[in-house]
């Protein structure tokens, strides 16, 4: 797949994400009775609009966004129909709408990428290097099931080497399931230092895991559990951020993921190989766009679910009504914060391609 090709696919993804987000609270909103005033796919002037009964539905120039505009959203109204004047319970479906799209969207595209499977790897130990001195009955044994890392939990087989490497010691808290039993090994050195020809030092694990027959059942577990397991690396990749193990750098935007798709799109083999790979990229970022979203950040649906149950419980022991103009203004400068990080991340990106 062509590079010009890959970012298509990329600008049409990330039009589809953010459209069923929106899509999310539209349906929502419609089911509590809310007015929805406009109902946009994209932003900027309208090239296209029509209004059926009191929504006013679009289609707008610049291919990035959209948005779903209700009532007395961020103002209040004497509208009985408005965002205000609904139910707590209503308003915080409506703000979870969004994500709970995104996540739904992601697990159907898992399930694409996996439809074709036909083995799926497992953290089973199916075989040991010559040079490991952990396989013996105090340790590990061939057929053990890694079930847990340094109290993470392993959704899928790829998640054993990725939290190995997060530690970089090499001596782990481990849990397997050996004949139906849990077994625990606490503080077990599972690596050795080795050399290799440039000299440089690294950690050998020299485990080996299997496979299984892509049933159907184990399909739906692996679709389960990948959705899962990205949700858990947007944790993981907060703690990092938050710790000083990840910083800007490591950040992308956009650009980044654009440039990081047509990356993936032109090494695949073929075309089919290549559109599975990204519709996999689409479903971490549909989960990844879900979950940040959840984020107690103003101007972010997590930050309204937030400022929601606080004026909620305000409201319901002072008897006063909060005017919403007020959590508009937190909204605003919250997005203000935010678009100004995306600029920075987003030229940071370009800075990066060009200069590679």
């Amino acid at each position: 797949m062509s590079g010009f090709v890959s970012v298509l696919f990329a600008i049409l993804l990330f039009s589809i994400l953010i459209f069923v987000h929106e899509l999310g609270h539209f349906i929502a909103a419609k089911a509590s009775g809310v007015q929805v005033n406009e109902f946009a796919m994209f932003m900027g002037p309208a090239i296209f609009k029509k209004r059926k009964g009191e929504t006013l539905y679009s289609i707008r120039c610049i291919p990035i966004g959209g948005y779903c505009a209700m009532e007395g959203e961020d103002e209040d109204t004497d509208n009985p129909r408005s965002f205000q004047k609904a139910a707590w319970w209503k308003r915080l479906i409506i703000l979870v709408a969004g994500a709970a799209m995104n996540f739904l969207f992601g697990m159907i595209f898992f399930a694409i990428f996996f439809l074709p499977v036909e083995q799926i790897a497992t953290p089973v130990i199916t075989e040991f290097t010559d040079c490991c001195t952990f396989n013996n009955e105090s340790g590990l044994q061939i057929g053990d099931e890694i079930v847990e890392i340094d109290g993470e939990k392993i959704y899928v087989a790829s998640n054993v080497s990725t939290l190995f490497s997060l530690n970089g010691t090499g001596t782990h808290d481990i849990v397997v399931v050996r004949d139906g039993e849990r077994i625990e090994l606490d503080d077990f050195k599972m690596a050795h230092t080795h050399v290799n020809e440039d000299g440089q030092a690294y950690l050998h694990y020299g485990i080996a895991m299997g496979t299984e027959d892509a049933t159907f059942v184990l399909k739906l577990k692996t679709i389960w559990n990948t959705t899962l397991d990205n949700v858990r690396n947007v944790r993981l990749s907060l703690q990092m951020l938050f710790t000083g193990k990840a910083g800007l750098s490591d950040m992308s935007g956009p650009v980044g993921i654009v440039d990081m798709m047509s990356e993936v799109a032109s090494s695949a083999p073929s075309w089919t190989d290549a559109l599975l790979s990204l519709l996999y990229f689409g479903g971490f970022l549909a989960v990844n766009l879900g979950v940040m979203n959840l984020l107690p950040i103003p101007a972010l649906d997590g930050g309204r679910v937030v400022a929601l149950l606080l004026t909620t419980a305000i409201e319901g022991i002072t008897k006063k009504k909060i005017n919403p103009k007020y959590e508009g203004y937190i909204h605003a400068a919250g997005m203000i914060l935010l678009l100004g990080l995306m600029a920075v991340i987003m030229f940071k990106d370009i800075f990066t391609i060009f200069k590679g």
